[in-house]
């Protein structure tokens, strides 16, 4: 029996030492857990990669046994080495690919859980600004990026640096005289690297924005695929998406010549010095100077080529290192952002009798000249159903997230059975908590799935019951029962239907707080109907905050709160603001 995979090792709070202004530091840190498994593999491939360093060696002894005949017992023992260290490859190469592999994808999947969690724990108003786009971006393409740059640096570095204290080591041994020579090419490399780093890492920037824009222009696009198509804007959309493609082209092309010009200066740089060192050792060789045999010539020629091939295969690894430090950076910008819903420590909510309180509340976004909300005082019973009503921007889908714990007052309090919200936990508030939305959220999956999402171990009776009470029975039996599947964001499913499994799963919940937020403002009137008739099911003895803009759906809630530019204006039955006169029996009129 295969055995299980083991769960990737978790990754430390990085929040607490990620720094996106030191990415070298960073990185270095993500792999500290890996250093056991990175140092074997180390280790493993400095084996592997031996015939390339030992070769040259034995092939000097080799020329050097047939020019000077020596016996041919010294060709055999030569022969055999070879063979040895050939041999060993392959055992030894997987013990390095396990060993890399497993680190690598331990960093990868790590990074690609803290991402997450941290996006779960950023505020609303952050997603609200960031495209989705953006943000899966950053878990998609740029911890790909760091995952492959170390990768391809690992394995290539390690290539280039064993091979070249392989021949430093034996040219200090064998010809200690060209040692100097050899060690030239390390400051050049060093010279290159520091005149080029900074330009590098700025063009990579430049690119990764241009990347983001592009997966942020694609998501739109894609979103809004049913709406061009009806208003026939197809060419419109093709426009504004080919003026992004435009811009990435140049910003690659940019960059492609950068690192082509950088590579080309140090491909030249090494191979005049490797011409150098080959017409040297010839030259002591055929004077007998240092004692230089033919072999060695062969041998020092291959080394030297060796050599600034391993210095140019390293300056080579800039551009990706640059790429992959710019992800490090890029993935920053979430892993420090500090709009964070801050739970731990608060008190846990047990049970919620569904009270709540606003006290003199006022609420202003960031970006905005006016406060939202203003000097807002309601206290809602338990049980009692309260809808608010108003023109766009006065404040009612404010209320709404402030309830839900969304968004935080500016000044005043709002209070759940008689505690502050600010002092509780609010993921432990929301078990007792549902919302109905005027576009349901649904996932690809079965209608069980989408039904318990968030509720475990549910019969398929209890299910039943929840479609039955939210008017769904009827078509999810036509769809073939719980296990049908309900297709991308409910696309096999009208806009009705998608509502009413909405409900469903708002009525699995028992919640004790209920938010419908415009739940049948974009429905036909036979969907409305029924959608309405579920409705009224789901909010029977729970604590219900409405907004709806057709009067129709809302005349029987136990108050009305008519809303303008973030102030209560006024509060009562639906009769009682009909024989009031004022906005509310405008609106009706």
């Amino acid at each position: 029996m295969p055995r299980a995979p083991r769960p990737p090792r978790p990754m430390p709070p990085l929040d607490e030492w990620y720094d996106p202004n030191r990415p070298m530091r960073t990185l270095v840190r993500l792999f500290r857990p890996e250093r056991a498994k990175l140092t074997g593999a180390a280790v493993a491939y400095a084996f592997k990669h031996s015939p390339v360093w030992v070769m040259p060696l034995l092939t000097a002894m080799i020329i050097d046994i047939v020019v000077e005949q020596r016996p041919l017992r010294e060709l055999w023992v030569a022969t055999a080495v070879l063979v040895v260290i050939i041999a060993q490859n392959l055992p030894v190469s997987i013990l390095y690919i396990k060993a890399l592999s497993l680190s690598v994808r331990n960093v990868e999947s790590g990074l690609r859980m803290a991402l997450a969690r941290r996006l779960q724990e950023l505020s609303i108003g952050y997603h609200r600004r960031m495209s989705a786009g953006v943000l899966q971006a950053k878990i998609v393409r740029d911890v790909e990026n760091v995952v492959e740059s170390t990768r391809q640096t690992f394995d290539s570095a390690m290539g280039a640096v064993t091979t070249m204290l392989g021949a430093l080591i034996i040219t200090g041994i064998r010809t200690p005289e060209f040692l100097p020579i050899f060690l030239l090419a390390v400051p050049a490399s060093a010279v290159l690297i520091v005149a080029m780093r900074k330009r590098m890492s700025a063009r990579n920037r430049a690119f990764r924005h241009h990347i983001e824009s592009m997966s942020a222009r694609v998501s739109e696009m894609t979103h809004l695929i049913p709406i061009t198509r009806a208003h026939a804007l197809e060419r419109r959309e093709l426009d504004r998406l080919d003026s992004t493609l435009v811009s990435v082209r140049e910003a690659g092309i940019r960059l492609d010549v950068f690192n082509g010009r950088f590579g080309a200066l140090a491909w030249i740089t090494f191979q005049l010095l490797s011409v150098a060192c080959l017409v040297g050792a010839a030259y002591a060789a055929y004077t007998g100077l240092f004692g230089v045999s033919a072999g060695d010539v062969v041998m020092l020629s291959t080394y030297f080529m060796q050599l600034t091939g391993s210095v140019t295969v390293l300056l080579t690894l800039t551009p990706m290192i640059a790429k992959g430090l710019e992800s490090v950076r890029s993935m920053g910008e979430v892993l420090v952002a500090d709009e964070l819903e801050r739970n731990e420590g608060k008190r846990t909510v047990d049970s919620v009798a569904g009270a709540v309180s606003f006290e003199n509340v006022t609420f202003q976004y960031d970006d905005a000249d006016a406060p939202a909300l203003q000097d807002v005082t309601l206290d809602v019973r338990s049980g009692e159903t309260v809808a608010f009503v108003g023109p766009s921007g006065s404040g009612k889908s404010t209320i709404l997230n402030m309830v839900i714990g969304f968004l935080a007052p500016t000044s005043g309090t709002i209070r759940i059975d008689g505690n502050s919200v600010s002092d509780i936990d609010l993921r432990s508030y929301r078990r007792f908590m549902a919302v109905v939305p005027q576009e349901s959220l649904l996932f690809e999956g079965s209608v069980r799935d989408n039904v318990t999402y968030g509720s475990h171990d549910l019969s398929d009776e209890q299910v039943w019951d929840a479609l039955r009470s939210a008017n769904a029975a009827g078509f999810v039996t036509e769809m073939g029962g719980l296990h049908a599947v309900i297709g991308e964001r409910g696309a096999r499913l009208s806009g009705g239907q998608r509502q009413r499994l909405a409900i469903a799963r708002a009525l699995i919940r028992n919640p004790r707080i209920l938010i419908l937020d415009e739940a049948t403002s974009a429905l036909d009137n036979e969907s409305e109907r029924l959608v309405q008739q579920a409705l009224e099911r789901l909010m029977a003895g729970r604590t219900t905050f409405v907004v709806a803009h057709r009067l129709s759906t809302i005349r029987g809630a136990d108050r009305i709160v008519v809303m303008r530019d973030g102030q209560i204006v006024e509060t009562g039955s639906h009769r009682e603001l009909l024989d009031a006169h004022g906005e509310y029996a405008a609106m009706q009129r």
